[in-house]
């Protein structure tokens, strides 16, 4: 065993127990918390597996946005007395439920997707050049990544409007 399947191992329990805390928490900024901890550890699967740009990318994007949720998470509550909504016998049977029929999909996907056969290639980096990146993220083309970015921002936009809305109610 070498050093990369003992980080893998290690990130992979820090994404495990900080999914499962960040769900089973009542405490808003502790779910953030939580969450940016998966993020982190989501990260450092990505650098592992060499795929550094996709690292710095959920690095900067999903765990830079975490520290927005922590300002909304405390400018739109309470702060501590805010608590999340308790679980009831109906919810915690329909979110089981949801659970086993999710790892059932992922199971049958394991089982039929021969990954054994198909093995993946180790990534290179020198394949791609930056100006190849920069054309295929600003193209409409086939291979273009302009329309989904366009379409993330005018989510991330409505959101900020809605809590600017929630927050004015207050």
């Amino acid at each position: 065993m070498d050093s990369h399947n003992i980080m893998f191992f290690i990130l992979a329990a820090l994404i495990l127990f900080s999914s499962i805390a960040c769900v089973l928490t009542k405490s808003i900024l502790r779910a953030a918390t939580y969450l940016f901890f998966a993020l982190v550890g989501t990260a450092g699967i990505y650098f592992i597996l060499g795929y550094t740009f996709l690292g710095a990318v959920q690095l900067m994007v999903y765990a830079g946005g975490v520290v927005v949720l922590y300002v909304f998470a405390i400018l739109l509550t309470r702060g501590r007395k805010d608590q999340l909504s308790q679980n009831t016998k109906t919810k915690i049977f329909a979110s089981a439920l949801l659970s086993l029929a999710g790892l059932g999909i992922f199971v049958f996907a394991i089982l039929k997707g021969n990954f054994a056969t198909n093995p993946l290639a180790a990534p290179n980096e020198g394949i791609l050049s930056m100006n190849d990146v920069g054309s295929s993220m600003l193209s409409t083309g086939d291979n273009g990544f302009l329309l989904p970015f366009e379409a993330v921002s005018v989510l991330l936009l409505a959101c900020i409007v809605a809590a600017l809305v929630i927050a004015r109610k207050r």
